[in-house]
């Protein structure tokens, strides 16, 4: 015969036991509710879906289209000025067709920059 031992509950949880347990004891009915809750955690632990990581395609992908977003701004913006109107300080051109050249450059650098992401404008 297994061993027993008192457990002591407040007299609203008694209550709501014998409301729900039918025709169970209610040592039966604690234990029923024990297992089902730790099956059902069981369950919810294996249905998790593993951690996914991008893979390289992805994040080369990525730099794409975030390099074809960027130039789609600067054109927009670029003609936008112009369409409206507004003259360009003379250089101005230059000075972002410097930079642009400048990080073109930096793109095809030493090989102690990989990894870092870089914009290269075509």
């Amino acid at each position: 015969m297994a061993e027993k031992r008192m457990l002591i509950v407040p007299a609203e949880l008694a209550k709501r036991i014998d409301d729900n347990r039918g025709e169970m004891s209610r040592s039966d009915f604690i234990e029923f509710l024990i297992d089902n809750q730790l099956k059902e955690n069981a369950e919810a632990k294996k249905e998790k879906p593993a951690v996914q990581y991008a893979t390289k395609e992805e994040v080369q992908s990525l730099e794409q289209d975030l390099k074809k977003l960027l130039k789609s701004f600067l054109d927009f913006f670029v003609n936008y000025g112009l369409e409206m109107g507004v003259q360009p300080k003379e250089g101005e051109f230059e000075g972002i067709a410097a930079k642009l050249e400048e990080l073109e450059h930096k793109d095809k650098g030493p090989a102690s920059d990989k990894g870092r992401a870089t914009i290269k404008w075509k």
